[in-house]
């Protein structure tokens, strides 16, 4: 079997897969948090109401973040400008943040 070569990529190719993987890595960052938020969450005790809402808005906040994260990494994937290894951040995060909304913690 022979192998194919990939052609070399000029440095501005090079460069605007960068700049797209810096852009998808702030993006990663910014649902991370608000996944992160959602998972150290808990309820305060019995009076505390509100924990259930603020666990349901944040991992919502991750999704509203991720999802469009996901058509960039496509694009980009599909492009040939990155690997399919970049869905897996992105499939890490939607699977959480849709988990923890579904089982938010009871008042």
């Amino acid at each position: 079997m022979t192998e194919q070569r990939i052609p070399d990529r000029t440095w501005r190719e090079r460069a605007a897969t960068a700049a797209w993987a810096a852009v998808l890595l702030v993006l990663h960052t910014v649902a991370g948090y608000f996944v992160l938020v959602a998972l150290l969450t808990e309820s305060e005790g019995p009076w505390d109401s509100t924990v259930t809402d603020t666990v349901r808005v944040t991992a919502g906040l991750g999704l509203v973040v991720e999802l469009p994260v996901l058509a960039g990494t496509w694009a980009g994937v599909t492009s040939g400008r990155l690997r399919r290894w970049w869905y897996a951040p992105a499939a890490a995060l939607v699977l959480t943040a849709l988990v923890r909304a579904a089982f938010a913690p009871q008042p």
